[in-house]
């Protein structure tokens, strides 16, 4: 099964930018819905954004801020968040949907201090 690793989390100031990526081993990103999630301090997850059939998906919250990309020779999707937040903070998870069910990564922790 797919096995997701991400990266690239890390302390970033208000307006600054970070770079996450999702490596992927023992399967390939393009048989999968590849998302990211994120979930902050005592909140719930929450979806950010998400890839299918080659068009991407970005959550309204962070519309116009971050990107999500795939490069399917690296079996590895990004997500470049630009102009953080403070409230962009959390903990971010990278994940593969498919017929045999969701794969999560262990997450990367991003910092956003004002």
């Amino acid at each position: 099964q797919v096995h997701l690793t991400e990266s690239g989390g890390g302390l970033a100031q208000a307006g600054g930018s970070l770079r996450l990526s999702c490596a992927a081993s023992g399967g390939s990103i393009a048989s999968y819905r590849m998302g990211w999630y994120r979930q902050a301090p005592g909140k719930e997850r929450e979806w950010v954004a998400g890839i299918s059939q080659g068009n991407t998906y970005i959550s309204d919250f962070v519309k116009g801020r971050f990107t999500m990309s795939g490069d399917n020779a690296k079996n590895t999707v990004y997500l470049q968040m630009n102009d953080l937040k403070p409230e962009d903070t959390g903990v971010y998870y990278c994940i593969a949907a498919g017929p045999g069910g969701d794969h999560w990564g262990q997450g990367t922790q991003v910092t956003v201090s004002p």
